[in-house]
């Protein structure tokens, strides 16, 4: 592929990754919207999760079948730019479908709406992810994951700003409302159908494969890809538990007392953390970068990431009008602290990815652990300061999952993609211990999901056998 090529086609699938975040973390803003809305309990606002994150199970699950019965891989036949152009279109019609949902009032009307929505999404990443390994040489695929997944959490840290300004300030007097929600919804599904006729204009190079894969399922005999499906289920359901409850945790008195349209902003403090280890860690995996240029590198992009956060999270409107309220810089020391600390875990990583997961799982345990039996700007800025542990274990995982297995790597994608539905089951089990217990002693959750992904990036990676092509 000619160098152009490879340009467009990575800058038009960094944007993908950009919109899906920025529509995916709508659910944590939608989770206390709903609460006021509808009156819900913490089981019944998990829903929110449960209908978006259920449909990757559903729709990666029927991918799946297909391409296996059959033995003929759908995206391989349609090829992935086309396979995104489609998958934007449903996201779109999603996003408009919150409008009729509106005019129902029904909560359960609402979560149909996001079911389609997020079926639109999972064809994406069964998509995206694939291309964004395909476009360049094997050894950078990481690097280049990282980079998209950078991007990715760029629309995850600028959403919850976003819609917290739509939904509780322009749309609205401070308190949300259902027009307020539909309205917002209804610019977001523009934005999906304009994304859709700009992937068209630019003529992504398509890539496709006329190759018939054995039908059945002879994909599980993988052990690295099993064991990775299962290290997606716990990275995902640990990552959106985390950034589902932080609003109720921040709420808590002897966390952060505050009410819920300031409490939103800081979700783009854990989301942004994302952003700066993904973009990080595209340095960090570049083999030819000098040790000093790369950690100079990450160091700027990491200061730079962070002053954006800062400002856009000060960002309020009041009275009809934009201003700007900032946070005192001794309430931010701590994020500042696990920033360098992050610097630090991917120096012992050493650019690998099966280390670097092993180690930032370990940070992370350690941060939600004193989450969990502290209180105050400790508890609260050790949840916020996760983020950026989570932040590599989309890619690294994903990458060391479908390592080697040639044709059947759409297949292989389609079922760590189906295990996003860890996004759907542990916020659920973490609202019932939220109800039984209180929101501290729910964090345990994530923190038995992150011991797998310790265990996957120690061990569980390693291949015993390699599929005949």
């Amino acid at each position: 592929m000619r160098q152009h090529s490879k340009l467009t086609a990575l800058i038009s699938l960094v944007s993908l990754f950009f919109t899906w975040g920025f529509i995916t973390v709508m659910n944590d803003i939608l989770v206390n919207t709903f609460q006021n809305l509808f009156h819900l309990s913490p089981t019944q606002r998990s829903l929110v999760q449960m209908s978006f994150f259920g449909a990757f199970f559903i729709v990666s699950l029927i991918y799946f079948l297909i391409s296996s019965l059959s033995g003929k891989d759908p995206i391989n036949k349609i090829g992935y730019n086309n396979g995104m152009i489609i998958s934007l279109i449903i996201t779109g019609i999603g996003c408009f479908s919150f409008y009729p949902a509106a005019t129902f009032n029904s909560y359960g009307t609402f979560l149909a709406a996001l079911f389609i929505l997020a079926t639109g999404v999972t064809l994406l990443q069964i998509c995206s992810n694939p291309y964004a390994a395909i476009i360049g040489p094997p050894e950078t695929a990481s690097s280049r994951l990282n980079l998209a997944q950078g991007f990715n959490s760029l629309g995850t840290t600028i959403g919850p700003i976003v819609g917290t300004l739509l939904i509780y300030q322009i749309f609205s007097d401070g308190i949300p409302t259902i027009e307020s929600v539909s309205k917002t919804y209804l610019i977001y599904g523009f934005v999906f159908v304009a994304m859709a006729m700009l992937v068209k204009l630019a003529k992504m190079p398509s890539f496709s494969n006329n190759e018939s894969i054995t039908a059945g399922f002879t994909i599980f005999k993988q052990r690295h890809l099993v064991l990775g499906i299962i290290a997606i289920f716990f990275y995902v359901g640990s990552e959106v538990s985390v950034g589902t409850w932080i609003v109720e945790l921040i709420k808590h008195k002897d966390i952060g007392g505050l009410p819920e349209n300031e409490a939103s902003y800081y979700l783009s403090y854990f989301w942004g953390g994302l952003m700066i280890g993904r973009l990080m860690a595209s340095q960090s995996l570049k083999s030819d970068l000098a040790p000093v240029k790369k950690y100079l590198s990450m160091f700027v992009i990491a200061i730079l990431v962070f002053v954006f956060i800062y400002f856009a999270t000060a960002i309020k409107y009041i009275d009809g009008q934009f201003s700007l309220h900032l946070l005192a810089l001794k309430d931010v020391y701590l994020y500042a602290f696990y920033i360098a600390l992050s610097i630090f875990a991917f120096f012992i990583g050493q650019s690998k990815p099966a280390r670097s997961l092993v180690v930032f799982s370990i940070v992370n345990i350690v941060l939600l652990s004193t989450a969990m039996f502290s209180k105050g700007h400790l508890a609260m800025w050790s949840v916020l300061g996760s983020g950026l542990f989570f932040s590599i274990g989309w890619s690294n995982i994903f990458t060391l999952a479908i390592k080697d297995l040639g044709k059947y790597t759409s297949q292989g994608s389609s079922l760590l993609v189906m295990a996003i539905v860890g996004g759907a089951a542990l916020p659920w089990i973490q609202s019932h211990i939220i109800q039984s217990f209180n929101i501290q002693t729910s964090y345990i959750v994530p923190v038995i999901g992150l011991l797998y992904i310790t265990y996957y990036g120690w061990k569980g990676h390693q291949q015993l056998k390699q599929l005949k092509q």
